[in-house]
C-alpha cells in the first residue's frame, strides 16, 4: 500500500476531525440541547457497523428519529419514524457530525466507503467484500456520484473504485465535492434520496 494510506491519511484525519470537532462545538450543542428535548433525552443514535476487515465498532450519529412500532413491535417504515427537526438535520447533514468522534477515535476515517448495517455483511459478494479493506467514512466516492439515488450495486461499484484508487487528491476532490453538495444540498441532501431501502443481495436488485 502507499505510504499516503498507511500513514498520511491517518493524520490528516485526525487533524482534520479535531479541528472540525471544534468549530462546530456551537452546532453539536446547539442540536444536542434540541434533540435532548425532542427525542426524550435521546439526542444521539449508537449502532454497530462493520469497519475496516469487518471489526465492528459503534457509530455515533445525531438521532432523527422515533422508536415507534408497528402491532408486531417491529419498527415502522423510515419516513414515518423521521421526526421534522430530524428530517431538518438531515437535510443539512448535521446528523453526520459526531461521526467526527469515531474518526478521532480511529474507528473511521473522513473519507471512505459508507459503513452499512451488520446483518449486510453475508450478502456481499467477494467483490462487494473490497469496500472493507479500507476504513469507512463519513463521506465517500458514492456519496458525490448519486448517494442514495443510485442502486445498490452502482454504490457498492463506486466504493470499490475508491478503494483500488486512493490518493490525496481523491480525497481532496471528494472533501471538496461533498462541501459543494451540502452547500446547494443537491444529491446527498435530497428530500427524495434520505434513505436507500434495504440490501436484499447482488441477486434480488
Amino acid at each position: 500500500m502507499k505510504l499516503y494510506d498507511t500513514f498520511f491519511k491517518r493524520i490528516i484525519d485526525v487533524i482534520l476531525a479535531l479541528v472540525g470537532l471544534i468549530l462546530l462545538f456551537p452546532i453539536l450543542l446547539v442540536v444536542s440541547i434540541v434533540l435532548l428535548f425532542s427525542n426524550k433525552g435521546k439526542p444521539f443514535f449508537f449502532q454497530s457497523r462493520p469497519g475496516k476487515n469487518e471489526k465492528v465498532f459503534r457509530i455515533i450519529k445525531f438521532k432523527t428519529m422515533n422508536d415507534r412500532k408497528d402491532a408486531n413491535g417491529e419498527l415502522l417504515p423510515f419516513d414515518q419514524r423521521v421526526t421534522s427537526m430530524g428530517a431538518f438535520i438531515r437535510k443539512y447533514s448535521l446528523d453526520e457530525i459526531p461521526q467526527l468522534i469515531n474518526v478521532v477515535k480511529g474507528d473511521m476515517s473522513l473519507i471512505g466507503p459508507r459503513p452499512l448495517l451488520i446483518q449486510y455483511l453475508p450478502l456481499y459478494n467477494e467483490r462487494q467484500k473490497k469496500r472493507h479493506n479500507v476504513k469507512p467514512g463519513i463521506t465517500g466516492w458514492a456519496q458525490v456520484n448519486g448517494r442514495n439515488a443510485i442502486t445498490w450495486n452502482q454504490k457498492f461499484e463506486l466504493d470499490i473504485w475508491y478503494v483500488e484508487n486512493i490518493s490525496f487528491l481523491t480525497d481532496l476532490k471528494i472533501i471538496l465535492l461533498t462541501i459543494k453538495k451540502v452547500i446547494i444540498k443537491e444529491g446527498v441532501n435530497s428530500d427524495a434520496n434520505l434513505n436507500m431501502p434495504t440490501f436484499m443481495g447482488t441477486d434480488n436488485e
